[in-house]
């Protein structure tokens, strides 16, 4: 070699090694920008001790069920790793990141491979690098160099979070991170959302199907039908490598990568899953309380993004046993509405004329999202009104699913009002623990709540109250007696523009009626006759004393219900006679705790003594008559009518039941009030508008349209032996009673005689 070849051959060398060795200061040197923040900043210490991201507000039932929660962007609640099964750890490291135990943020070994494929042999990302970027540098940006960039920054991240977190924390913060799709963010919640299940449920497959998910949640999604065999795919390359890193073996491997794909979807959006209308109230009340209750810091806490864990009184299996009740119990109701109303040629109006109907379908218009989406962008009326007039297409709610449809936004209006509406809440009366909310048929599509916003007239279900003010003031007695006919009140003795003389629904007169007998058949004159006894205003002052907030006029017509009231008002108030006299108001909340578990507010109900123990006692016992030989017979009832409308014949209960029925004028409502000794319930059914109602008593009374509702919950609970829903009787008082309540021997309902029953009942109008 001549010494021009050899100069030169050293020349390349060095040319060769200078070239290695500055690549290597040039990555060095990045790397040092970058951890200096010369291309951008990074996080500080304090943020990478506790490093900022939005956590969902849970709301826990009072049996430990996850009932809900709040956000905006991220359904995310963590988990600590003690909660995550082991089989998902393994499915996680064995293909996201293999020598995750060997390296310190960076696998070396596997970037060098990237960089030698081009990417081919899979990416070098390691599972604290996609925590960083979860965490810190956001989505991947499109642009190459500042994608380099990025990345630098994502080096520098993993290897401050390496030195800040054992790998199990970094493990758990990683899933606690990751989006899933549908609103699961964090692998509590797809755990939830895909299987119905806590993460430390999951088995191998499920596991599996979530770890398989993480390279791309959208295309290897398991519920999305497009997308159903990519993922299936995918899991068999979860169950690939784990068998590759020994956690499986081949017979293990090939046994499960044959089962086929499984889940059990369950969507946890704001509008779904249990208690959706005592979660909308509830929310109102916490955005309240953030403001009242602000963090030491002076900041007010966001219920979206805090991660408060709310303890909630709802139990879960009540709730359900509620929800399922009222849909069995509706959908059977609305086959027998929508039959009547073929002939109804102002369908679903009656006593309205067509100009009335008009106007009420323009209030609707404009209480609509739809147009007030479009006053808002500034549409004219005259726009508006031809949006409404076009058809469209949009899914409805039907009792058989929802249906795809193409209608007018103005017929869809219609459509919807033939829905009859329902609502049902139980409260334990000894705590005032709210234990189901079912504020109407379906949140998603009928957002107004049966059972605090609205408020309609309660008819005979507000008649309790007149008898208990007169049993608790003037001593009176269920077998006092009093005339069965006409009463007429003056119009001077409480300033009333005239005389009032009520009717009986029945319109039957003559001879006397016991107060236990009249509170059974619902019998007007004789209630009109109490409170003209004891006075409006000491019902009123009664009434609001039970637990009655609205405002109670003093006038002799609320003996009959001729006041509107909301569901939870009168369920409270009926909770009082339960308690012994009692009241104790109503609670949603145990307590709320911050993320960390700090409690941060515990609550305790507010009690106050209304009735004495054996005037409650007494207003009980007039009311099982209602039960026994009034209006509610039927629960007792052993006899199936066919084609009936009251779902779930026959109850069969057997037990002591406390109850009232209501139906207002023109069937425009129907109420059920039940209490049993450690439980009172209140069912309320109508139409969204007065005008929408049966057109005959027998299907539009308070016993067809709404104590069914009430005998399907109960028989759940009382099948369910773990609520431990009492059978017994009411507790009596100590000591001798000095109001008589042993008239005559308690009326018994024989098996065979439930058409004689069913005859006896009375329909429970009060107008």
């Amino acid at each position: 070699m001549t010494e021009e070849k050899t100069t030169n051959f050293r020349k390349y060398i060095k040319w060769f090694w200078g070239i290695i060795l500055g690549g290597f200061l040039s990555i060095c040197l990045l790397f040092l920008l970058a951890s200096w923040g010369a291309f951008g900043p990074l996080p500080s210490f304090e943020e990478l001790e506790n490093p900022k991201s939005d956590l969902a507000t849970e709301v826990i039932s009072i049996d430990g069920k996850t009932l809900g929660k709040y956000y905006v962007k991220a359904n995310r609640t963590p988990i600590q790793y003690k909660d995550l099964p082991q089989n998902l750890v393994k499915a996680l490291v064995a293909t996201e990141d293999e020598r995750f135990y060997e390296h310190s943020g960076i696998d070396f070994r596997g970037l060098a491979r990237a960089v030698s494929k081009l990417g081919a042999g899979g990416g070098a990302s390691t599972i604290t690098q996609q925590l960083a970027k979860n965490l810190f540098t956001g989505r991947a940006s499109t642009n190459k160099i500042k994608r380099v960039l990025q990345k630098l920054k994502e080096w520098v991240v993993a290897v401050k979070l390496e030195r800040q977190y054992t790998k199990e924390e970094i493990i758990t913060m990683y899933l606690n991170t990751q989006g899933f799709l549908f609103n699961a963010t964090g692998i509590r919640s797809a755990a939830r959302i895909y299987f119905g299940k806590e993460p430390k449920e999951l088995d191998i497959q499920e596991s599996a199907i979530l770890v398989a998910m993480l390279k791309n949640p959208r295309q290897y999604n398991p519920y999305r039908e497009r997308s159903k065999k990519k993922s299936l795919r995918r899991r068999n390359v979860v169950f690939s490598q784990m068998k590759k890193n020994g956690l499986l073996t081949d017979k293990e491997k090939d046994s499960l990568q044959k089962l086929p794909l499984k889940i059990s979807f369950t969507p946890e959006s704001h509008s779904d899953g249990l208690a959706t209308y005592f979660r909308e109230n509830l929310k109102q009340f916490l955005k309240r309380w953030a403001k009242d209750n602000p963090k030491s810091n002076g900041e007010s806490y966001n219920i979206y993004k805090d991660g408060l864990k709310v303890y909630v009184t709802i139990d879960s299996r009540m709730q359900k046993y509620a929800e399922e009740a009222l849909t069995t119990h509706m959908a059977n109701l609305q086959s027998f509405f929508n039959k009547e109303q073929k002939n109804n040629k102002t369908a679903p109006f009656y006593d309205l004329e067509k100009s009335e109907i008009a106007s009420t379908i323009r209030r609707a218009k404009q209480n609509s999202n739809r147009y007030k989406r479009m006053k808002a962008a500034g549409k004219s009326e005259k726009e508006i009104d031809k949006a409404f007039k076009t058809e469209t297409d949009m899914r409805v709610f039907s009792w058989k699913g929802d249906r795809d449809t193409v209608m007018t936004p103005y017929d869809s209006i219609r459509y919807y009002k033939y829905f009859l509406r329902s609502g049902l809440v139980s409260i334990e009366p000894q705590t005032g623990h709210i234990k189901a909310w079912v504020g109407g048929i379906n949140n998603k599509y009928f957002k107004y709540d049966a059972v605090q916003q609205q408020k309609r007239q309660v008819g005979s279900t507000f008649k309790p109250f007149v008898y208990a003010t007169a049993i608790n003031q003037l001593k009176m007695s269920p077998c006092d007696k009093l005339p069965n006919t006409p009463y007429t009140i003056p119009k001077e003795k409480y300033g009333m523009p005239k005389d009032w003389t009520p009717k009986n629904s029945n319109d039957k007169y003559g001879g006397e009626l016991t107060l236990r007998d009249a509170l059974a058949q619902s019998t007007n004159v004789v209630t009109a006759q109490l409170i003209d006894k004891v006075s409006p205003i000491n019902v009123a002052r009664l009434a609001a004393s039970a637990g009655i907030k609205s405002k109670i006029e003093a006038n002799p017509s609320i003996a009959l219900g001729a006041i509107d009231l909301s569901l939870i008002e009168m369920v409270s108030a009926y909770s009082t006679f339960a308690n012994k006299g009692l009241r104790v108001s109503p609670m949603m909340i145990t307590r709320i705790e911050d993320k960390n578990g700090t409690v941060l507010q515990e609550f305790v109900p507010e009690t106050k003594e209304v009735l004495s123990e054996e005037s409650a006692y007494v207003i009980l016992d007039l009311m099982k008559g209602v039960t026994l030989s009034g209006s509610g017979a039927r629960l007792r009832s052993a006899w199936t009518r066919r084609k009936e409308a009251t779902t779930g014949f026959p109850y069969k209960f057997t037990n002591p039941i406390a109850g009232k029925t209501g139906t207002t004028q023109n069937q425009s409502d129907g109420w059920f009030m039940g209490i049993v000794p450690n439980l009172a319930t209140g069912v309320w059914t109508g139409g969204e508008d007065r005008a929408i109602h049966f057109y005959g008593i027998g299907l539009g009374q308070g016993a067809t349209m709404s104590l069914p509702t009430w005998g399907l919950f109960m028989k759940k609970c009382y099948e369910d032996k773990t609520l431990n829903i009492s059978k017994e009787d009411f507790e009596k008082p100590p000591g001798e009673l000095t109001i008589n309540i042993n008239c005559e021997k308690e009326p018994e309902v024989k098996e065979g005689e439930e058409k004689k029953e069913e005859k006896k009942e009375e329909e429970d109008t009060d107008f």
